[in-house]
């Protein structure tokens, strides 16, 4: 199981002696994974999965400080990367807002929700689709402003043949990312890129290679928990990004 290679271990006994047995760590993740993919709050975990939800809740916060999620999401692009399945030959990066339920770091008012407070997702995807990069911000952020560090959060991934590899060979964007400092810091980088140029190019002339990013975003939101942003710490939003990720690439992986 790809969960147990990033999993921290845990102690086999209390040290102070007695207490309830734990629950295991399969049975805290696919509670987990419940709240996740339900959106259901963390009261409402049905007692059918073993653990109480207090205790599905202190397992997620520890796992997330640990990044735990991160490393699940890295080792399954590596386990697709080391097949083959990635396809790095035309990536694309947007991004995609949501309303948040509670102030917080990473929230601000969102300018395309009547200034409502929110937080944005950002995210570079492989030509079929598959997250290669996550990150979160404010809602009020400019999308032009997310990918630098984007590009650089590509972790290198295994190849089926070759030294990893973590820069995409063409980077489709649309009229968000349209500055000049941008195909210049991607040139350097030996990437091309295809951004649309504004009050010159309609975005619609990249949609046939900018819908798969589009159509992510749609799997990232079959995730209910991601449809608003209930979490105040950042780091429990950004690991319910990663978990909405990884069950992404995890689904291919299981093909």
């Amino acid at each position: 199981m790809l969960f147990r290679r990033v999993v921290p271990p845990r102690a086999a006994k209390r040290p102070q002696g007695g207490g309830r047995r734990r629950g295991g760590d399969r049975e805290t993740l696919a509670a987990i994974i419940f709240v996740a993919t339900w959106g259901c709050t963390w009261r409402q975990l049905p007692p059918v999965f073993g653990p109480a939800w207090p205790t599905v809740y202190r397992r997620f916060a520890q796992w997330s400080r640990d990044r735990v999620w991160a490393r699940l999401h890295r080792v399954i692009r590596d386990e697709l990367g080391g097949r083959g399945e990635l396809d790095w030959s035309r990536c694309a990066i947007d991004s995609v807002s949501m309303r948040a339920g509670k102030r917080g770091p990473l929230t601000g008012p969102n300018p395309t929700d009547r200034g409502k407070v929110g937080s944005k997702i950002h995210l570079i995807t492989d030509r079929n689709g598959l997250p290669l990069s996550l990150g979160i911000s404010a809602a009020n952020m400019h999308d032009s402003l997310g990918l630098q560090p984007l590009v650089r959060g590509i972790p290198p991934i295994r190849t089926r043949r070759g030294p990893r590899r973590r820069r995409p060979a063409k980077l489709h964007g649309d009229k968000g990312y349209d500055y000049d400092h941008l195909r210049r810091w991607l040139r350097k980088r030996g990437i091309r890129h295809r951004i649309a140029r504004k009050g010159i190019e309609s975005s619609e002339r990249l949609g046939r290679h900018r819908w798969v990013v589009e159509r992510t975003v749609s799997w990232l939101a079959g995730c209910r928990r991601l449809h608003r942003r209930y979490e105040r710490k950042a780091e429990h939003f950004l690991a319910f990004t990663a978990i909405a990720a990884s069950l992404i690439n995890y689904r291919r992986h299981a093909r």
